[in-house]
């Protein structure tokens, strides 16, 4: 941040800011507007899109902003840009063409369409900061071949716990510690949260009941925590993780299998867990002299150590990682290459052949994450593909999904990069029906 709040400054001199558009004015979404319009100083929010204009206005509207052209060709938006005024629309597919735009922060959440945005992003130039752990769990290796083709940036976000996890692995590697295991703290799962149970708590925090059904029952932390898996190359030590509850994040140190995060890392969680709602790394470095260092400074004993932050600030942080991006071409969470772990779907009730599934958060799945080998072996259908898939027989609670299970939904465009994820990076896996 020290660097990056200089480099931004400099922009700002220069009055040449770098140049962002959003597309999705949700409740994130808006807030990370706001975030750059009110506290980034070189850098500018030219332009937003939502399904509903109307919403996209009142991302700027809330942030002070109210003069704004509703835009409908590319023409339209690179004038406006030219002429320093802010835009809206409904098509998301002109601010992935517009010129004047550096970077797209995709803030969706939606499969299907932020694989488009994505890609017609990435086929313009433009740097791609993914506030969509949903996209980059399913599809992310695929879109990072492509992103790396095109020369651009594409990332996930800092202050959301992938970004906030790979942060502090980055400080804990750099200063002599070998990470181990990376973890996210989380104060409840419940496979078996629906929307239903889950409407009041939504309404009251100003969300969408199906997004915060996926943060109760499981799959955005397996999600997350697939992400991490494949910008660290570690694994998950069971499915689901092993998720154990303590009462602070430093008793974490017992609390997993020392062999298996030893034998190339764990990505893993504690539930309970002060403080929380943060994410912590636990480093290993067996040297005398440095372990005595470490007993002085309260760390402990060794040779494992817990560091920790104790907060996520999602819509505060993301407007760094776009300086991140196109400043320094520095990605805060990426896949390094063939995927690691994947979120595969499980069934939270019984489901009857025939049966329409309704997707990430909904009545009908809860996600897990698992080793990538063992969802290809095993032909297992990832969570990110679930929604509109008809099912070919019928399904028990907690059964996992396969391929062979659903009739795809046709023309997708998440289907088709999955199934290129896939054949790019071959195991020996049964074939699928299609």
């Amino acid at each position: 941040m020290i660097i990056v709040d200089t480099a931004l400054e400099k922009r700002h001199q220069e009055n040449n800011p770098v140049r962002v558009a959003i597309v999705g004015a949700g409740y994130m979404g808006r807030g990370v507007a706001l975030q750059i319009v009110s506290a980034f100083r070189g850098m500018k929010l030219v332009a937003v899109s939502n399904r509903t204009v109307a919403t996209a206005a009142v991302a700027y509207r809330q942030a002070g902003i109210q003069d704004v052209a509703v835009v409908e060709t590319v023409g339209q938006l690179e004038n406006a840009i030219a002429s320093d005024k802010f835009s809206i629309t409904d098509d998301a597919l002109l601010l992935c063409q517009a010129e004047g735009i550096d970077a797209i922060i995709e803030a969706t959440g939606e499969i299907e369409f932020g694989a488009r945005v994505t890609l017609k992003a990435i086929e313009h130039g433009k740097h791609v900061i993914l506030m969509n752990a949903e996209l980059d769990a399913t599809v992310g290796p695929l879109l990072k071949i492509f992103a790396d083709r095109a020369g651009v940036i594409m990332t996930n976000a800092d202050g959301d716990q992938p970004g906030v996890v790979m942060n502090l692995l980055r400080f804990v590697r750099t200063i002599g510690y070998h990470p181990v295991l990376a973890g996210n703290i989380k104060g409840l799962q419940d496979h078996y949260r629906t929307p239903a149970t889950q409407k009041g708590f939504a309404e009251r925090n100003k969300q969408k009941p199906k997004m915060v059904t996926s943060f109760a029952d499981g799959t955005k932390i397996s999600m997350e925590m697939a992400v991490v898996a494949n910008a660290t190359g570690f694994k998950t030590g069971t499915r689901g993780m092993f998720g154990p509850r303590c009462k602070h994040v430093t008793e974490a140190i017992d609390l997993f299998p020392k062999d298996l995060m030893l034998n190339g890392g764990l990505v893993d969680y504690v539930l309970g867990a002060e403080p929380g709602p943060g994410v912590f790394v636990i480093g290993y470095n067996e040297d005398p002299i440095k372990q005595q260092y470490a007993n002085y400074f309260k760390m402990g004993d060794g040779p494992f150590y817990v560091f920790y932050v104790p907060y996520h600030l999602p819509h505060l942080e993301v407007p760094i990682t776009v300086a991140r991006a196109v400043l320094f071409r520095d990605a805060a969470v990426a896949p390094l290459g063939s995927p690691v772990c994947d979120v595969i779907a499980a069934a939270k009730r019984d489901l009857k052949c025939g049966h329409v599934l309704d997707g990430i958060g909904g009545f009908d799945c809860y996600g897990m994450i698992e080793n990538s080998d063992t969802t290809r072996k095993e032909n297992f259908l990832p969570m990110g593909l679930v929604e509109d898939c008809r099912l070919k027989r019928d399904v028990s609670k907690d059964e996992v999904i396969q391929y062979q299970d659903v009739d795809l939904p046709q023309g997708r465009l998440c289907d088709r990069l999955r199934k290129e994820q896939d054949d790019i990076f071959t195991i020996k896996a049964p074939s699928r029906e299609r």
